[in-house]
């Protein structure tokens, strides 16, 4: 099973940046796809990135240009650099990652507890 841990949140003011970041640990024997969900107040969590196994990368347009999505296989972590931020991404952001237990298992989708990411104007 795969552990998720995000870092990185903070207070930010517009126009700054911020790095995310996504460390997996605990017995898997692979981690396929991740990528980055967020959700403010009252609203569903929406998605934000995702990256493959092999660096693909896809993005919301709403964040597309100002947001890059990477990965680190050989620290099984991954990262969100977030630049010119808006106040409309103040949410909470969430990592998730496809694995697989063993190599006959099925894909398992895991999730991270969430950091706090708050954009002031």
């Amino acid at each position: 099973q795969v552990q998720l841990v995000e870092s990185g949140g903070g207070l930010v003011q517009a126009g700054g940046s911020l790095r995310l970041s996504c460390a997996a640990s605990g017995s898997f024997f692979s981690i396929n796809a991740m990528g980055w969900y967020r959700q403010a107040p009252g609203k569903q969590r929406e998605w934000v990135a995702t990256i493959t196994s092999v660096g693909g990368t896809n993005y919301a347009d709403s964040v597309k240009g100002r947001f890059t999505i990477s990965r680190d296989n050989a620290k099984n972590t991954m990262y969100l650099q977030m630049n010119s931020l808006k106040p409309e991404d103040t949410a909470v952001y969430y990592c998730n990652a496809d694995s697989l237990n063993s190599m006959w298992s099925p894909i398992v989708s895991s999730w991270g507890q969430g950091t706090q990411v708050t954009v002031s104007s």
